[in-house]
């Protein structure tokens, strides 16, 4: 065989072996991505004896979704909304959305942003903007079915949050007002610490989400 022929064989040996390869690596990035989704949506239903993922009725805001944030909910249909229903948003609170925080709302206070200034107050440290920790509330009540409008919030804030610490909100839905207007318990929790941050109560209005 000559030195071409052998050449191109271990050429053509190569690219089987890349394309092969990418081949895998394609199948392992699309199971991937399935699984974040099913994470995200877990429900499934039964097909010919087999459970399969499906995709839960419309979520506006998880098509803005950053995949390291999780939430969990016990209700996928505007129209079976009852009491006793939650939904559950966790995200860690980064030194980077606090400063982005600031800047958009105007909120420069020195305890937020200054690590010397912060470790002369009581905290002894920087922490999370009140109204931002109390903004994961909002993030749970956007992943209810439907379309989550916002009536009313009363706060209560019992303790700080460190910068990097992981944050949850939970809403539970405690009384239907009629109208589609439902009153919730709304509770943060600072899962490092593992205490209870925020408790307070809110009313909402569940729309129907506009016709695509």
């Amino acid at each position: 065989m000559s030195h071409q022929n052998a050449g191109e064989d271990n050429l053509a040996s190569m690219t089987d072996a890349w394309s092969a390869m990418t081949r895998g690596f394609l199948r392992t990035a699309t199971a991937a991505n399935r699984a974040a989704v099913s994470a995200m949506l877990p429900s499934t239903e039964e097909s010919n004896g087999a459970e399969v993922n499906r995709i839960a009725p419309s979520i506006p805001s998880i098509e803005y979704s950053d995949l390291d944030w999780q939430f969990d909910r016990t209700v996928d249909d505007p129209d079976y909304i009852s009491v006793g229903d939650t939904v559950t948003f966790e995200k860690t609170l980064s030194d980077e959305d606090i400063r982005a925080f600031a800047a958009v709302s105007g909120d420069t206070n020195r305890l937020h942003l200054d690590e010397e200034f912060a470790s002369e107050t009581r905290f002894g440290e920087r922490i999370v903007h009140g109204t931002l920790v109390s903004g994961l509330i909002s993030a749970a009540l956007a992943r209810l079915p439907g379309l989550t409008i916002y009536l009313s919030q009363d706060l209560e804030f019992s303790g700080p949050v460190g910068i990097g610490d992981s944050v949850s909100a939970r809403v539970e839905v405690v009384e239907s007002l009629g109208n589609d207007q439902y009153r919730l318990e709304t509770l943060v929790r600072d899962e490092d610490d593992d205490t209870t941050v925020i408790n307070g109560e809110a009313v909402v209005l569940i729309d129907d989400l506009p016709a695509e």
